[in-house]
C-alpha cells in the first residue's frame, strides 16, 4: 500500500492537466485523505479556497454566525454547499460562533475564571483598562495566529505578536513587552481561552497587581474594542495583500501597526489618531453601559468603532451596550 501512494502525482501548476488525484487514488485502490496525510498536507482542495476565503471573511464581519447561518450566507452568494461541508471549513479555519452553546469558550477546567469588571465601568483615561485578544490569519501555505494588547481609552495598540501554534507563551511575550514599555493598567480583560486563564499569563498580571477581568461565555461584545481591531486588521491590510507567507505577514503587520496608532484618523476619537489621544490623555473614553444596572452621569454619544459607523450589533441584547463618550 505504501508503494501504491507515491505513484501519485499532484498537478502542477502551469503544466497540462493530467488525471485528477482522486480519479489517481481510485485507480490505485488508496484514499485521497491517506496521501494527503502522508504528505503532510490538508485535505483542501482547489474549490475549498474560495469557500474559505468567503468564510474568513463574513466571521470576521458576524463572529456570532455559527455553520448554520454560514451555509445561508454562502448559499446567497451562489454557492451550493450543504453544513456539513461548512462545519469542516471552519474547522480547518479554527472557528467556531461565539454565540453561547456546548464547548464554546470553555477554558482550560483546572484554570480559574474571573468575573467581568467592566459593565458600568466610564473608561476615563489611558491605561485605565487594557485588554487582549487572538485572532486567525490565513495564509498563502498556512495559517498565523496574531495576539494584540490594546488601550480601550485610547484604542492604541500597545504590543502585538505572532505565532504559528496556540501555546500561552507567546500570549505572555506579548503581555509583558506591553507591561514593560506603556506601564501598568487598573484593569486587564481578556475571554475565558486557556491561554488568558494559565497560571502563566494571569501570574503576570496579579504580580504587577492589575485587576484581572475576563467575558462572559458567548459575549463577544464584552471585548468591543479588540472585535473592531481585528475587522480593520483584516480589511484594511491582510485581505488586500494576501500574505502568502509567516515572514511577509510579520513586515506587513509592522507596517500596518505604525499606521494605525500614528497616522490613521480614527472617527470614534475625532479623528485623531490612538497615539496622539494616549500620550495627551485627552480625546478618547468609552463606557460600558450595564441595561439591567444604572450607570451615573450624563448620556454618552453611541458607540462608534476606531474609523467606522454606529454599531448596531445584535449581541447588544446579551446585557449591555457599548458607548463610547468624547472626553475632550
Amino acid at each position: 500500500m505504501s508503494a501504491r501512494r507515491a505513484w501519485i502525482e499532484r498537478p502542477v501548476p502551469g503544466s497540462s492537466p493530467g488525471l485528477a488525484v482522486s480519479r489517481q487514488c481510485v485507480l490505485a485502490g488508496v484514499t485521497r485523505s491517506w496521501v494527503y496525510a502522508w504528505r503532510g498536507e490538508d485535505v483542501v482542495g482547489e474549490a475549498d479556497l474560495t469557500l474559505l476565503r468567503l468564510i474568513d471573511a463574513e466571521y470576521t464581519r458576524r463572529p456570532f454566525y455559527g455553520t448554520r447561518r454560514m451555509v445561508v450566507c454562502l448559499r446567497e452568494q451562489g454557492h451550493v454547499v450543504n453544513r456539513k461541508r461548512v462545519q469542516r471549513l471552519m474547522r480547518v479555519l479554527g472557528l467556531a460562533g461565539m454565540a453561547p452553546g456546548p464547548a464554546t469558550s470553555t477554558p482550560h477546567p483546572a484554570h480559574k475564571v474571573y468575573p467581568y469588571l467592566l459593565r458600568g465601568l466610564a473608561i476615563t483615561r489611558p491605561n485605565q483598562v487594557w485588554s487582549t485578544d487572538i485572532t486567525y490569519i490565513r495564509l498563502a501555505h498556512g495559517f498565523a495566529y496574531l495576539v494584540a494588547v490594546i488601550d480601550w481609552y485610547s484604542r492604541r495598540v500597545l504590543s502585538w505578536r505572532l505565532s504559528n501554534t496556540l501555546e500561552a507563551s507567546f500570549c505572555v511575550d506579548c503581555l509583558q513587552d506591553a507591561l514593560r514599555v506603556h506601564g501598568t493598567p487598573a484593569i486587564f480583560n481578556t475571554d475565558q481561552g486557556s491561554q488568558f486563564t494559565s497560571e502563566a499569563f494571569t501570574g503576570v498580571l496579579l504580580g504587577a497587581g492589575i485587576a484581572i477581568s475576563m467575558d462572559g461565555r458567548g459575549r463577544a461584545l464584552d471585548n468591543i474594542f479588540v472585535e473592531r481591531l481585528w475587522r480593520s486588521v483584516k480589511y484594511e491590510d491582510i485581505y488586500l495583500k494576501g500574505y502568502a507567507t509567516l515572514p511577509e505577514l510579520l513586515l506587513g503587520l509592522c507596517e500596518y501597526f505604525a499606521f494605525y496608532n500614528e497616522v490613521r484618523p480614527h472617527q470614534a476619537l475625532g479623528y485623531r489618531t490612538p497615539a496622539a489621544v494616549h500620550r495627551s490623555g485627552v480625546g478618547g473614553g468609552a463606557q460600558i453601559v450595564d441595561r439591567f444596572g444604572s450607570v451615573a452621569g450624563p448620556s454618552p454619544a453611541a458607540l462608534r468603532s476606531a474609523g467606522d459607523g454606529p454599531a448596531t450589533e445584535p449581541g447588544q441584547r446579551q446585557g449591555a451596550a457599548f458607548e463610547a463618550t468624547s472626553a475632550a
